[in-house]
């Protein structure tokens, strides 16, 4: 498949146009009701939960095991907070649960509210649900509705959705609306995608008997039986993948070893501690000492109209970002907030692309809101102290933070880690969080990496600017006070590795400030700013400008190989806070043999070892 193929796998949605019948949502294209009017919650009950045996199955798993439910139309989320339900009360404590579930239109907020608001007893279940619930944006989008269960949402057209997705599944909720109302989904190609991605013995469950679904069923490789429906239905259909019986899974878990205290360092300790790993994190110079250490950063992303892997890595990461953030209830009061950041464009270029991303419904109006002032505004982000949020990533029980250099490693099961101080480790796997830093290893030269230093200037609070409430990006970025200091910045400077500040920065700063925000510039003081203190700091940036999340790549003459246990996490630019919460739970998710947060394009798109490929690419004769 062509990049230009899988971009139209990801392009903007319609959300679901509802027709509310008393308390029942009817979707208007398809005019079938989401649930029975009769009883939605017993039906949801009989066909999906005990069509695949949940009930026998969930007491059956063993501590440290994992299981995984799909569904082909997440709706109104009835069917997943029935089985988390179900999931809590029976299976032991230490094991998890994935759910899974495509949605070509979702509800807005506000119907998927008046829709749970119609079964109270779910409302703990449901309310981190509707705290997590992304917006219309295409793709994947990871919720945590409990510490051992995970929804991620896949938004976007079914078969191409599961496409992209090589997550092995138990059970099946083939779920949507009746194949009559909507024949588009229920097609041999959805079949044949199932089947792809279930387990031996995987089961399923599905309302509908008719004939073409089973037919298509059975071609894909499923066993199909035609049992009783529920209420007024007379039959539905459940049955298994292949032959074989199927059995529980365990996933993986040991001890990580994390060069680098900084945000992707801490957000990857903080995501494998979730999943049961016991992490070590080394800095030598403490958390967040590096490009994660400014007083300030913002929360923030750049719009595009076009979902390239790129764009969509920018859009994803920031939704994704902002559910972390959320979940942590990060910042708190003294530590930032998340109320909106303010983009003004400085060339029409950059207007062009701003208009172009709400025009196109990539960015939804509820994330993308045009301003008066010519300014757009990105909802829920902001600004927030960079070293707090470490700080918070790392404190849990499972995390270990020394004060130690790696100074080399051996690749290998176990990896061994040699430190400055004269120890050795060994661990089940070690990340290089280090940024540019990675390079001084002697696997890593070749990494395409640039260094680029960047001086924030911290300016003193006025009377007028104390009174700002939001960030502000123009040429550089402006945020409101922290401890009576505002950031302004950041240089921008590709070849001076001088970690000394200077007047001179201090000035461009103050400048670009008074060419693109002359109000907040006179706001400030005007010419009588007064530069309390700067601080100097290197960004790391690759040259396609999206992080390297993924195993350390390894060159055997003409193989590309892993170097086994070795990840990176590295090169998120200016964009750390926004970028390193969903490539920790990418690398977690894949060191954990877990369901990814991301579809598969964009995982390869992040992989370090691409750079390898499009060099041999190149050296190819044509």
């Amino acid at each position: 498949m062509s990049n230009g193929e899988s971009d139209r796998d990801f392009e903007p949605l319609q959300p679901a146009r509802l027709d509310w019948q008393a308390d029942t949502p009817v979707a208007t294209d398809f005019d079938d009701p989401y649930f029975s009017r009769q009883d939605g919650m017993a039906e949801s009950d009989y066909v999906f939960l005990q069509g695949n045996r949940l009930q026998e199955r969930f007491r059956a798993l063993r501590p440290g095991q994992h299981f995984v439910i799909g569904e082909t139309g997440f709706g109104t989320g009835l069917n997943m907070l029935l089985a988390t339900r179900q999931f809590l009360r029976l299976a032991p404590e230490d094991t998890l649960l994935d759910l899974l579930s495509v949605e070509k239109h979702p509800l807005h907020a506000e119907d998927l509210a008046r829709a749970l608001a119609h079964w109270p007893e779910l409302a703990d279940l449901a309310a981190p649900l509707q705290r997590q619930y992304p917006p219309p944006c295409p793709g994947y989008h990871r919720l945590q509705l409990h510490p051992r269960v995970r929804l991620t949402l896949m938004y976007g057209e079914a078969t191409a959705q599961w496409r992209h997705c090589h997550s092995a599944v138990d059970a099946w909720f083939l779920d949507g609306f009746a194949p009559s109302r909507n024949p588009d989904m229920w097609q041999p190609e959805l079949f044949r995608q199932l089947a792809r991605l279930s387990r031996p013995g995987a089961t399923f469950a599905t309302f509908t008997a008719a004939g073409e679904v089973r037919r298509g069923l059975q071609e894909a490789g499923f066993r199909v039986r035609r049992i009783d429906g529920f209420g007024h239905k007379r039959h539905m259909a459940v049955g298994e993948f292949g032959d074989h019986n199927w059995t529980a899974r365990h996933w993986q878990r040991g001890h990580a070893v994390i060069a680098g205290a900084g945000l992707a360092g801490a957000s990857s300790a903080r995501a494998l501690a979730e999943r049961g790993w016991r992490v070590t994190v080394l800095d030598p110079a403490g958390i967040a000492q590096g490009a994660s250490g400014n007083l300030a950063g913002v929360v923030y992303s750049t719009p595009s109209a076009h979902p390239t892997p790129q764009n969509r890595f920018y859009q994803m990461s920031y939704v994704h970002a902002l559910r972390w953030l959320t979940r942590f209830e990060f910042p708190g009061p003294e530590q930032g907030r998340l109320n909106g950041v303010v983009q003004y464009p400085v060339d029409q270029r950059q207007q062009d692309k701003l208009d172009g991303a709400l025009e196109s419904g990539a960015w939804p109006d509820t994330l993308l809101l045009p301003r008066d002032d010519g300014g757009m505004l990105l909802a829920g982000g902001g600004y927030l102290r960079p070293g707090a949020w470490c700080e918070t990533l790392l404190d849990h029980p499972a995390i270990e933070v020394r004060r130690d250099k790696v100074t080399g490693y051996v690749a290998g099961d176990p990896v061994r880690v040699s430190l400055q101080s004269g120890d050795e480790l060994e661990g089940d796997t070690l990340i290089l969080a280090t940024a540019a830093q990675a390079r001084r290893f002697d696997d890593l030269h070749w990494l395409p990496l640039k260094i680029i230093r960047g001086q924030v200037s911290y300016c003193r609070a006025t009377e007028a600017s104390a009174k700002w409430q939001q960030a502000r990006c123009h040429g550089g970025y402006l945020t409101p006070a922290v401890d009576g200091l505002h950031c302004v910045g950041a240089t921008f400077h590709l070849h001076d590795d001088n970690p000394q500040p200077s007047d001179h920065h201090d000035q461009v700063n103050l400048l670009q400030l008074k060419q693109y925000l002359p109000e907040a510039w006179r706001e400030l003081g005007g010419e009588h700013i007064e530069v309390v203190d700067r601080r100097v700091a290197f960004r790391c940036q690759s040259n396609d400008f999206l992080p390297l999340c993924g195993p350390q790549p390894r060159v055997l003459g003409p193989i590309l190989d892993e170097a086994p246990g070795v990840w990176l996490n590295l090169a998120h630019g200016s964009r750390g806070i926004t970028g390193t919460p969903l490539c920790a739970d990418l690398l977690a998710d894949r060191l954990s043999d877990l369901p990814l947060p991301v579809d598969d394009m964009l995982a390869k798109a992040l992989a370090p070892v691409r750079f390898l490929h499009r060099q041999r690419r190149k050296k190819r004769p044509r």
